[in-house]
């Protein structure tokens, strides 16, 4: 990915620079991983696709640029039933306690699940390995723990059933 000859957002005096130049690595780094980003029109963000073994998950890499923040989320491909969120809850708060590096999420209005993992680059400069080291263990985090949600949404196992065999 080229950089513009003058891009008013790189120039370092502009307000939010770091967090462009951010975005600009982020860009580099999915490129070069082999992510196949695509940029979201209306936000400093990549939409991508990881496969992993049990789930193929959709990703969203984003830079929030006031606050030079960078967020990766790792979405379930479907959406939990209205009558199941309480007990996918408590599977996912249970898979939540004693995560070192992101968690897990669900919107109870829609039943939509995400793993998300964040770094706070704040005064300085985003680099590959802090990339790679935010977006993997999102990734590979929904991979680990996607059985067991299916488990716990189609009744095979209870929440508590279902982390024991995700987590033997």
């Amino acid at each position: 990915m080229e950089e513009p000859e003058y891009a008013p957002e790189l120039d370092p005096e502009h307000e939010q620079a770091a967090g462009w130049r951010g975005f600009s690595t982020l860009g580099l780094f999915l490129e070069e991983d082999g992510w196949y980003p695509q940029r979201v029109d209306d936000r400093p963000a990549y939409r991508m696709h990881y496969q992993g073994a049990n789930v193929d998950i959709r990703c969203l890499a984003q830079i929030k640029l006031e606050q030079e923040q960078l967020l990766i989320y790792a979405y379930a491909p479907m959406k939990v039933p209205e009558d199941k969120r309480q007990l996918v809850a408590e599977y996912l708060t249970r898979a939540n306690y004693g995560l070192h590096i992101g968690n897990f999420e669900l919107d109870f209005n829609d039943g939509e699940v995400r793993f998300k993992s964040s770094l706070d680059f704040e005064d300085e400069t985003l680099t590959f390995i802090w990339i790679r080291n935010t977006i993997y263990p999102s990734v590979h985090l929904m991979n680990r723990y996607f059985p067991g949600l299916m488990m716990v949404m189609y009744g095979e196992k209870t929440p508590a059933e279902a982390i024991t065999v995700i987590e033997q």
